[in-house]
C-alpha cells in the first residue's frame, strides 16, 4: 500500500496537474490518500510527483494513522482500525464507512518543500520507506 501526501499548495498548479490531483482527491495541502500500488497510479505518481511525496507505509503507521485521522462517514459511529485495515483493498471507502482522504497536521521540524527527497530537508517524490518518518511528524 502506497501513501500519498499533497505537500505543495493550491496557487500556481497547472491545470492538468490540478485536475489530477482532483481525481486522486487531494485537494488541498497536506491531505493524504491510500493508493494500490499498479502501473495506473505509479504512472499518476510520476505526472504530480513534483507535488506530492509518496513511499510505501508500514503497518503501524497505518494503523496508526486509521485510527487517529480516520474520519467515518456517519459521525456517530466510531472507526474500528483493525476492521477497516483487513478489508482495505477488498471494500471501497464508502462501503468501510470511511472519507477516502485523510487531514494531516503540517509535518513539525519543518520542510524544504520545494526540494525533492535527499536534499536537505527536501519531502517531495518517491520517499520509499521514509514516508514512514514523514507521517510520523504530521499524525
Amino acid at each position: 500500500m502506497i501513501i500519498v501526501i499533497r505537500i505543495a499548495g493550491m496557487v500556481e498548479i497547472p491545470d492538468k496537474i490540478q485536475s489530477t490531483l482532483d481525481h486522486m482527491r487531494l485537494r488541498r495541502k497536506y491531505s493524504a490518500i491510500l493508493v494500490e500500488e499498479n502501473a495506473e497510479n505509479i504512472k499518476l505518481l510520476q505526472k504530480v510527483r513534483s507535488y506530492v511525496a509518496y513511499g510505501q507505509i508500514s503497518k503501524e503507521n497505518l494503523m496508526k494513522l486509521i485510527t487517529l485521522r480516520a474520519q467515518p462517514l456517519n459521525k456517530k459511529k466510531k472507526v474500528d482500525a483493525g476492521e477497516i485495515i483487513t478489508h482495505l483493498g477488498k471494500k471501497s471507502y464508502s462501503d468501510l464507512g470511511l472519507k477516502p482522504f485523510f487531514r494531516l497536521h503540517p509535518p513539525r521540524g519543518g520542510i524544504e518543500s520545494k526540494n525533492h527527497f535527499g536534499v536537505g530537508k527536501g519531502v517531495l517524490g518517491d520517499n520509499k520507506e521514509n514516508i514512514n518518518k514523514l507521517l510520523e511528524r504530521m499524525l
